[in-house]
C-alpha cells in the first residue's frame, strides 16, 4: 500500500500538533498550513520533536485559489480542517475575523474537496459550543444547536455547510463536535492554562493573586491527545458520521481551580479575585457530553480525567 498523505490546516495549535504526531506515527506524509510558512511559530511541533519530520506550506483559508491550489500540490488522502480563531472570549471581540475564518475557511474546503480529481476525506473541528446552555441536561448528537458567542454562531454554521455538502455532492466529509479539552500546549489566553500558571507562580512567590471571571461554569474536559485519536477515527469509517467526542464527566471552574491550587500546597480562596473585567456577554453555564455513539461505534474511549489533566499541565508531561 501507498504511504497515506494527511493535510492539517491549523498543524501548528494543540490539537494540530498532537494531530500531526499521531499520524506520524501512524505512518503517515504529514503536511500542514499556515498563512505564513516561513514565519510560523511552531514552538508546538518544537515541543513534540517533530518539527523536522512533517512540511509546512503557506495557504490562506479565505482566499479559494489558495487552498485549491494547496489541496493540488499535497494530493491528500485525508484533510483535517482545524484552522480559524479558536478562543470563545476573543469572539466577541473580533467577531468579523472569527465567522470568517471558521465558516469561509470551512466552506472554501469543502469547495476545494468538491473539485479535487482525487476523492478526500476531509475532517472539520466543530465545538460543543453550538449546543449552547443546555440546563443541567447531558447533550448527545440529537441535541439542537443554540449557539450565545460569535464563536459558537460560526461552529454551528461550519457544521450546516459539512453536513449540506455530504449530502448534496456525496462528500466524505464530517464534523467532530469536540467538548473542551486541554494539554500543556493550551495558549496562555485560555483559563485553564492562566490557572495553572498563576498557581505556580504564587507557590513561587512571584505573584499573590489573580484575577478571573466566572468560576461557577460547569465543563466536561478531556485530555487533548487522546482528541485526535477521535478525530483520525471518523475518517476511517466506510461512511462519513459526525460524532461528539467528551468525556461524559462535568467540573466546575472552581473545582479545576481547587485541584490546581492543591497540588500546589495553596488554598485558592486566599488567592483568586473575581472581576467583571473577565466576564463574557453571554456564557454557557453547564456542559457536559454523552459520547455513548462514539464509544460504541468507533470504540473510542477517554482514560484521562480532569484530575490527571491537570497534573499532566502542572508538570509539562506532553503526553
Amino acid at each position: 500500500m501507498s504511504q497515506k498523505i494527511a493535510l492539517i490546516c491549523g498543524m501548528t495549535g494543540q490539537d494540530g500538533s498532537y494531530l500531526a504526531h499521531f499520524l506520524l506515527n501512524k505512518g503517515y506524509s504529514v503536511w500542514g498550513t499556515s498563512r505564513d510558512a516561513t514565519n510560523s511559530n511552531n514552538i508546538n511541533l518544537i515541543r513534540l520533536n517533530i518539527v523536522d519530520k512533517v512540511k509546512l506550506i503557506t495557504m490562506e483559508p479565505l482566499d479559494f485559489r489558495s487552498v485549491l491550489t494547496s489541496i493540488n500540490q499535497v494530493e491528500p488522502d485525508e484533510i483535517y480542517y482545524l484552522a480559524g480563531q479558536s478562543s470563545v472570549g476573543l469572539s466577541f471581540e473580533l467577531p468579523s475575523e472569527t465567522i470568517q475564518s471558521i465558516v469561509l475557511g470551512t466552506l472554501n474546503i469543502l469547495e476545494a474537496c468538491r473539485m479535487s480529481p482525487k476523492p478526500v476525506r476531509l475532517y472539520q473541528a466543530g465545538s460543543s459550543e453550538c449546543y449552547g446552555d443546555v440546563g443541567k441536561e447531558i447533550a448527545d448528537e440529537s441535541f439542537a444547536f443554540k449557539p450565545s458567542s460569535p464563536y459558537a454562531v460560526a461552529k454551528a454554521s461550519a457544521y450546516w455547510l459539512v453536513d449540506n455538502y455530504r449530502k448534496s455532492y456525496d462528500l466524505y466529509a464530517c464534523t467532530g463536535i469536540l467538548f473542551n479539552h486541554e494539554s500543556p500546549l493550551r495558549p496562555k489566553r485560555f483559563v485553564t492554562q492562566k490557572i495553572i500558571e498563576s498557581a505556580k507562580a504564587i507557590s513561587e512567590g512571584k505573584i499573590d493573586k489573580v484575577t478571573l471571571g466566572r468560576i461557577d461554569i460547569n465543563r466536561d474536559w478531556g485530555w487533548a491527545p487522546e482528541y485526535v485519536e477521535a478525530m483520525w477515527l471518523m475518517l476511517q469509517q466506510d461512511e462519513p458520521e459526525d460524532f461528539i467526542v467528551a468525556t461524559g464527566q462535568s467540573y466546575s471552574l472552581a473545582e479545576f481551580i481547587d485541584i490546581a491550587f492543591q497540588s500546589f500546597g495553596l488554598k485558592w480562596q486566599n488567592h483568586v479575585v473575581q472581576s467583571d473585567e473577565f466576564y463574557r456577554p453571554s456564557d454557557i453555564v453547564f456542559s457536559q457530553a454523552n459520547p455513548k455513539k462514539i464509544n460504541d461505534k468507533l470504540g473510542w474511549h477517554t482514560n484521562t480525567m480532569l484530575p490527571q489533566i491537570i497534573q499532566k499541565m502542572i508538570e509539562s508531561q506532553y503526553w
